[in-house]
């Protein structure tokens, strides 16, 4: 079991191709373990209920359920009374807040201006695009990436390639890592 801590934020969470390659991570054998809170899960609960995704309350519900089975340990608990200390993003101040509560060293998120190293150094936490930590958790043991990639593909009927694909609109400089490993450039 590792002990490097990463909390997913809502936006990593709802993108389904960066959240499954997030999670697959950190199955066995892990290199992290995925924090959250219940303010986060709430957020991505409505944000995929949402126009823009449009799923359904059982769609987002099954989700949610696997992710907490497959991740029991994920859900840290309320940090709200450690909201009003944060002095990053308004928005954010509540994943900061988790961060903080569980130790984690890491947040992943699309939106690095919500947390400035202001905001981030006086709590020993930094802040990642998904596709640096990807590359980060991809560097620890190739070998091990490259089958989650290939699990990954394979669950959703698609060829690794096609996969990279659809990831390098998100990770771009992790796919080119992959597909320089693999020969595929």
């Amino acid at each position: 079991m590792t002990d490097y801590q990463a909390v997913l934020d809502t936006c990593v969470l709802v993108n389904s191709c960066i959240r499954d390659a997030l999670l697959r991570q950190a199955e066995k054998p892990a290199t992290y373990l995925p924090r959250g809170s219940p303010q986060i899960i709430d957020e991505a609960r409505r944000t995929l209920l949402g126009p823009h995704f449009g799923l359904s309350g059982t769609q987002v519900q099954h989700l949610l359920d696997e992710i907490q089975r497959a991740f029991p340990s994920a859900c840290i608990g309320d940090v709200e009374s450690l909201v009003p200390a944060m002095a990053n993003d308004p928005g954010d101040r509540h994943v900061l807040a988790a961060a903080v509560k569980c130790g984690a060293q890491t947040i992943v998120t699309f939106n690095l201006k919500h947390f400035s190293s202001d905001a981030l150094d006086s709590w020993s936490v930094e802040v990642q695009h998904p596709d640096q930590f990807l590359i980060h958790q991809y560097s620890l043991d190739p070998m091990v990436g490259l089958r989650k990639l290939y699990s990954q593909a394979s669950d959703i009927r698609m060829t690794l390639p096609n996969l990279l694909g659809k990831l390098a609109v998100f990770a771009p400089a992790f796919v080119r890592s992959v597909r320089t490993d693999l020969c595929l450039t």
